[in-house]
């Protein structure tokens, strides 16, 4: 479905007025509300190829109608999104899920829809049809050095198939662990890991970085080889300047301290990138900012200040990608959720009086630390990001507009009720 420009305008054009008196207080009170303007026209958030269809649990998947048959209606429905809301202009590929027959075309294509493309994502964490050895028992650490080769060389070949995109990232995330005490031998199982990695590394082009992900836990219960930030860290760290840390953040034990972690990471040198979502109790792939906005906040304060400290840009220095599983949701309808709530989050970040919160810290003064951090989350910030979007070409308000069209329906019209996008 293309959407056409006169829909977009016709929308905003009958909430104008409306909008304008929301905004006014922003462009007559706060000195910095164009600044803020500006770097949310910039921040984009890539959009993965495998949540345009709906997810699902172990014990079902329940598919909705109209979703995506192959990459090229992937990049379509992305092409949607960001009509929609003009901040989703990356796709994150995973192979083998979405190779892409013919790289020049698919490339011209994402192009028409204004798309670029962001990290590549490796996959050894499932069997496909026709590979020789199996991962049941792990890929990169594997005891035996013949079914680590074959992860190794699939890894490879995904930065292949990112080459002929464009693209400039690799992402890796294993599933390797263990179920039960005696299982496996830690030690060796990290050893071989890296080595594996290492062998990745070395094919990894001069201009590329190199993601390394980390869970806590599931598939394997027992031990995760790579189960947290800092064994990512130490990974990072041994591979070299072109590898770093990603962060997801449904991969972490309850109550984890996110945004100390981030914070450490960009000190380090080695915070790589995010994958967006939100849990209740663990990798629950939900919604971003659906259930702990004020935890997504305080990670984008810590963002935006290591940002700063190092004198990065906002936009390109790290890599911004949505992961969630859009289980009874609309997928489309969800991730324009999930984008928003992520600018509401770094707008809300921006307007952090940075000097008069480092006062209060160097004064001990705790009640005012936290006063200054609330009254910036407690801001409505909708306006500032509804201009950014006006001002790029977008929707006022995306879902609504997106429901107004009825695009579920008619997606489903052109595809079908039974079509089941690859992924999960």
């Amino acid at each position: 479905m293309q959407l056409e420009s006169y829909q977009i305008a016709d929308h905003n054009n009958s909430l104008q007025e409306s909008h304008q008196r929301k905004l006014a207080y922003w462009t007559e009170e706060v000195a910095n509300a164009e600044t803020i303007i500006g770097k949310l026209i910039d921040f984009q958030i890539a959009i993965p190829s495998w949540a345009l269809g709906t997810g699902g649990t172990r014990f079902g998947r329940f598919a909705g109608g109209g979703e995506p048959r192959s990459l090229e209606e992937k990049l379509g429905d992305i092409g949607l999104l960001h009509a929609l809301n003009q901040s989703s202009g990356a796709i994150s590929l995973h192979i083998p899920w979405d190779i892409p027959t013919d790289p020049e075309a698919i490339k011209q294509l994402a192009a028409q829809y204004g798309i670029r493309f962001d990290a590549m994502n490796s996959n050894t964490f499932q069997d496909q049809p026709g590979q020789p050895l199996s991962y049941k028992f792990g890929s990169l650490q594997h005891v035996d050095p013949a079914v680590r080769q074959q992860a190794v060389e699939h890894n490879i070949e995904v930065i292949r198939h990112g080459l002929a995109l464009g693209s400039d990232a690799l992402t890796v995330w294993l599933a390797d662990g263990s179920c039960f005490p005696g299982q496996l031998n830690f030690r060796k199982a990290f050893e071989r890991t890296l080595d594996s990695l290492q062998a990745i590394y070395k094919a990894l082009p001069d201009d590329w970085k190199m993601l390394v992900e980390y869970k806590a836990y599931e598939p394997n219960f027992y031990s995760t080889t790579i189960g947290d930030w800092g064994s990512s860290f130490l990974y990072a760290t041994k591979l070299g300047p072109k590898a770093y840390t990603l962060v997801d953040l449904g991969h972490h034990l309850p109550n984890a301290n996110i945004e100390q972690i981030v914070a450490i990471l960009l000190n380090e040198k080695k915070l790589g990138g995010f994958h967006f979502n939100d849990s209740k109790y663990g990798d629950d792939d939900l919604t971003a900012g659906s259930v702990k906005p004020y935890q997504l906040f305080l990670i984008f304060n810590e963002l935006v200040d290591g940002l700063d400290a190092r004198g990065l840009n906002h936009a390109t220095s790290l890599g911004w990608m949505i992961d969630a599983s859009h289980n009874v949701k609309d997928p489309l309808e969800d991730l324009l959720q999930s984008v928003e709530a992520i600018q509401l989050a770094y707008a809300q970040a921006l307007l952090v009086d940075r000097v008069a919160l480092e006062e209060a810290r160097e004064a001990n003064d705790v009640v005012r630390a936290q006063e200054i951090l609330q009254e910036a989350f407690r801001t409505d910030v909708r306006p500032l990001v509804a201009e950014a979007r006006l001002r790029a070409g977008g929707a006022i308000q995306p879902l609504a507009l997106y429901r107004q069209l009825n695009v579920r329906q008619k997606l489903i019209g052109e595809r079908g009720t039974k079509t089941i996008a690859t992924g999960l």
